[in-house]
């Protein structure tokens, strides 16, 4: 599809006009259909570009208005609200998870602590009975049936990624420690999206007009076999097996292609680690701010400290049990790896979503960065579109230190 096809619009900063070129390169020869982009540096936003189509069948343009699901990025924004909630003395990083939730103590979790959990290591990667949308809405019943999960392994000696089960142990450890009782969704909107005026949802309320929607192009989980020069294969041919970690964390729900998490039933409740709509202008600035040291939302100079150091590896090391490759988490976030790399040192943090999605905070170089996209590619991060136009920031981000170093 010639690049006439497509429709373009917002901006790029003198300096970055690198970035908008290579973003509508993307629609050309890396097959993108509907995507946005947004990099903050230094405080000030440098990008903002959509381009192509919120929905492909229809032709609708994406433009201003157009919200996306974004997978696990959502987990990012998760985690800001748990950075915000550390802020405000609501819970210790060391403290156990069972001092706030005492019912989360069953099955050998007595001792998991609130940094463990955040960072992969509990091992609670499933649920041992089918979940549904009306279980998920009822946070109640939901907190019951994951207080009593047992850990896939020695919680604190290795990591694996927990896919489904993060966000909802979060959400019950800020129900259960913050004095209104909010859910993470309403937490995340009334301590961020409304403090910093942006739109971006942990499940999508009913009121939204579902127009605004951009349509994901999924894909059969099956398909996942004919990519395995994309995906690790120790992965994929894991979760043919039922019984294996892979299958027990991505199979929670009864779904077989991962765009359903943003349809009915489930668009409307709160799935923290998988189903936030939004736009990338709302990703990029939380990261900014959170770049910057999260003056903005109240995060104390203790809790960015922690949030900006160096990742902390488990007893056996940066092998992930569920993605079979080598990672790094900390607090909720990802964070570099040899596996993925990302930012320019090890003070970077940020959550890549499936399909191509990614958002990130570089302290060190001041930037906020989100990429959005409606077309699923099946890398679980680094895909190629994403990461032209990430490289292109960093490149632009080069050239202009090196002028005002010369100047």
């Amino acid at each position: 599809m010639p690049s006439s096809d497509f429709c373009f619009a917002g901006h790029a900063a003198p300096g970055f006009e690198r970035v908008q070129r290579v973003f509508e390169s993307n629609f050309v020869d890396r097959g993108e259909k509907g995507a946005a982009c947004t990099i903050f540096h230094r405080g000030v936003k440098v990008v903002d570009l959509s381009g192509g189509y919120q929905c492909v069948k229809s032709r609708t343009p994406w433009n201003d208005q157009t919200l996306t699901l974004s997978f696990s990025v959502t987990k990012g924004m998760a985690a800001a609200a748990m950075a915000v909630a550390h802020s405000q003395g609501l819970f210790e990083f060391d403290e156990a998870v069972a001092t706030y939730w005492p019912e989360f103590a069953a099955n050998g979790k007595s001792e998991i602590t609130v940094r463990q959990l955040l960072s992969h290591q509990a091992g609670v990667i499933t649920v041992d009975r089918p979940l549904n949308a009306d279980i998920l809405a009822d946070h109640d019943q939901l907190a019951s049936v994951i207080a009593k999960q047992k850990p896939q392994w020695a919680p604190g000696t290795r990591h694996g990624y927990h896919t489904l089960t993060l966000g909802w142990f979060q959400n019950e450890l800020i129900r259960r420690t913050d004095p209104q009782g909010r859910s993470l969704g309403t937490f995340f909107q009334d301590e961020i999206a409304t403090q910093l005026d942006i739109e971006f949802y942990i499940g999508l309320p009913p009121q939204i007009d579902e127009d605004r929607v951009s349509t994901i192009k999924g894909f059969h989980r099956a398909a996942m076999l004919g990519h395995l020069h994309e995906l690790p294969p120790l992965m994929v041919l894991a979760g043919i097996w039922p019984w294996s970690l892979v299958s027990k964390s991505v199979g929670i729900l009864p779904v077989n292609d991962p765009a359903e998490i943003g349809s009915a039933p489930y668009r409307n409740v709160e799935i923290p680690a998988a189903n936030g709509f939004g736009q990338a202008r709302a990703i990029a600035k939380v990261y900014d701010v959170l770049a910057r040291g999260g003056k903005e939302l109240g995060i104390k100079a203790s809790t960015w400290r922690e949030l900006s150091a160096p990742a902390q590896s488990p007893e056996r090391g940066d092998r992930d049990a569920i993605l079979t490759l080598d990672t790094k988490y900390s607090l909720g976030f990802s964070r570099p790896s040899r596996g993925f790399q990302f930012g320019v040192d090890d003070t970077a943090f940020g959550c890549p979503g499936a399909g191509g999605s990614f958002g990130l905070a570089d302290p060190t170089a001041e930037i906020g960065f989100a990429y959005l996209t409606n077309q699923m590619g099946f890398r679980i991060f680094d895909d190629p579109r994403e990461r032209a136009v990430r490289e292109a920031c960093y490149q632009c981000v080069a050239e202009m230190r090196s002028k005002r170093m010369a100047a």
